[in-house]
């Protein structure tokens, strides 16, 4: 650990690494080393012989994606895949958020039985769709599901299953895009070389990485083990990746693809995709990041950009609406909120908002357009929504999803009573915390002194960030707000500027959607406070400032 800066030492300690050999695995991510085996899953030998033989054969193939921003990538790096190998006889098949709900659905795989398919590979789904892989097998169609989803107690029969959660394969923590790019992986490791027809140089692969890396960030599964891989190389073709598509939606967001970081894609590039299925189809995302025509990117582009816009607008006034109902009302430990005319599509966004600011676990719930009561759930941590609601099972007509979101259809008789029985629950299923938020709070107590690009140059060794992996958090006490301004969007004034100085040194700061009155106590010019800030290098029309984004402010 000698060889590294003091600063870079504290963070890695941070994060648990203690000594040179760790330190050097973090830093230096290897494709070789860091790259698990495919063949390590278990069923993946017989998912490539099946894939294989499909090909060979000439069987109709049908990819059946999620409509997020897991699924889409993952759909796009197998049609990659096909492209590689020269296949064609395959679709795309995205299920509508609204209409169709997350999963696999008995009647588009009745759609699939008469049209011939016979292969059908899921992207992001299937490890709970026991009904529909039976119905799919008694229609002659094997089903290989790729899934990183917890799963139920009982297993689809599928032909085959790629699920890092169900087998001994070592990174347990893969996003759904993720397993698809170790089939993929796999099945060139097979194939690539010894099939003249295929034509595959070796490591084609590696240029899917950017889809792979992509559905890292979006879908917050932790930046460690060989996910950080993933992240790591993910970052470094998503900045020269040739798709027209992402060119166009960076160029469309002023974004230099040179310079992408994986604040862009959380902020920028995620909710844009995500936009499709929430307000439009989910194709279209599908289709921006999969064509090779630069004229559509670019209205696909300028459509996901306007769409997003929308779901914005709604969004807010949903949020208003929620503040309203907030004023008198008494807070349980869990929060259960909505409207039957609220769209269901945006309640993720909703329900993230709404646990951000109150620190619970939340539920907001609409109809869809069949009239059912669905809704989306954030965790502020304090409990698993999946336990939770398992633990809750007879509130609920179905439900899935992670530790930190899920998706739920409700009983339209029951959801009056849902506050109070997930409440009820709560405390059986709340997970003791092991740390004060104090002691999470920061990584290191600094200088303005010390906000320089040396320091900079340090703190991007740790690099991708994300979960897992968050940005070091940086605790400046006693610094003196000299001047503060309001920013934005044509003037709009939603974010804040501060200067701050410790009487030497002054620095630059800023806090995205922010007031004066954001924070503990409302700010003013003059004030001594206590900052906590992480480093922001800010390339904005191609000039490079090195400011700080602020965290919080006492």
């Amino acid at each position: 650990m000698q060889k590294y800066g003091e600063l870079l030492r504290v963070l890695l300690e941070k994060r648990g690494i203690i000594d040179g050999a760790q330190a050097e695995i973090f830093l230096s991510p290897d494709y070789e080393r860091d790259f698990h085996d495919p063949f390590l899953m278990k069923d993946m030998e017989k998912a490539c012989v099946r894939l294989y033989e499909a090909i060979e054969a000439g069987e109709k193939i049908v990819i059946y994606a999620d409509y997020d921003c897991d699924g889409i990538p993952g759909a796009v790096i197998l049609n990659d895949l096909f492209k590689l190998v020269g296949y064609k006889n395959y679709e795309i098949y995205i299920p509508q958020r609204n209409s169709e709900g997350y999963g696999l659905n008995l009647e588009a795989i009745k759609i699939f039985a008469k049209s011939g398919v016979k292969l059908l590979i899921t992207v992001d789904l299937g490890i709970t769709a026991v009904v529909e892989v039976a119905q799919a097998e008694v229609d002659d169609i094997d089903v290989i599901i790729t899934d990183h989803h917890l799963p139920q107690e009982t297993l689809p029969r599928a032909y085959a299953i790629l699920n890092p959660k169900v087998d001994a394969y070592p990174e347990k923590m893969l996003c759904g895009a993720g397993v698809v790019f170790k089939f993929a992986q796999g099945f060139l490791k097979k194939y690539g070389k010894e099939n003249k027809n295929f034509k595959v140089r070796i490591g084609a692969e590696k240029w899917m990485l950017d889809m792979a890396g992509l559905a890292t960030f979006s879908d917050m599964v932790p930046l460690t083990g060989e996910n950080r891989a993933i992240a790591y190389y993910g970052m470094k073709v998503l900045k020269k990746s040739p798709r027209p598509g992402l060119q166009k939606l960076l160029a469309k967001m002023n974004i230099d693809q040179r310079y992408l970081s994986s604040d862009d894609i959380g902020f920028m590039v995620t909710p844009r995709l995500n936009a499709a299925s929430r307000m439009d189809d989910p194709m279209r995302a599908f289709e921006l990041l999969a064509t090779e025509d630069i004229v559509e990117a670019g209205m696909l582009a300028d459509h996901l950009s306007k769409i997003n816009d929308e779901r914005k607008t709604i969004v807010t006034n949903i949020m208003r609406e929620v503040n309203k109902r907030f004023e008198d009302k008494v807070m349980n430990e869990v929060i259960v909120i909505g409207n039957p005319n609220w769209r269901v599509g945006i309640l993720g966004l909703v329900a993230g908002k709404i646990c951000d600011t109150h620190q619970r676990p939340v539920f907001v719930w609409g109809k869809d357009e069949n009239d059912c009561i669905k809704g989306s759930c954030r965790s502020d941590g304090s409990v698993s929504v999946v336990e939770l609601m398992t633990a809750t099972s007879e509130s609920f007509i179905n439900f899935g999803g992670h530790e930190l979101a899920g998706g739920f259809t409700v009983h339209s008789e029951k959801i009056h009573f849902l506050e109070e029985a997930l409440s009820a629950t709560f405390n059986k299923v709340k997970r003791k915390t092991e740390t004060s938020l104090e002691e999470k709070k920061y990584d290191v107590k600094s200088s303005l002194d010390d906000v320089k690009m040396n320091s900079w140059r340090e703190i991007s060794k740790l690099e991708p960030f994300g979960f897992g992996n968050p940005k070091p958090v940086f605790l400046f006490e006693g610094v003196k707000i000299e001047k503060i301004k309001k920013f934005g969007k044509n003037g709009s004034g939603e974010h804040l500027e501060i200067i701050f100085s410790n009487g030497k040194n002054k620095v630059v700061a800023i806090s995205f959607f922010s007031g004066v009155d954001s924070f503990k106590n409302t700010l003013s010019e003059g004030m001594n406070v206590n900052l906590l800030a992480t480093f922001d290098l800010s390339r904005f029309r191609g000039r490079e400032e090195l400011r700080l984004r602020i965290e919080d402010i006492s």
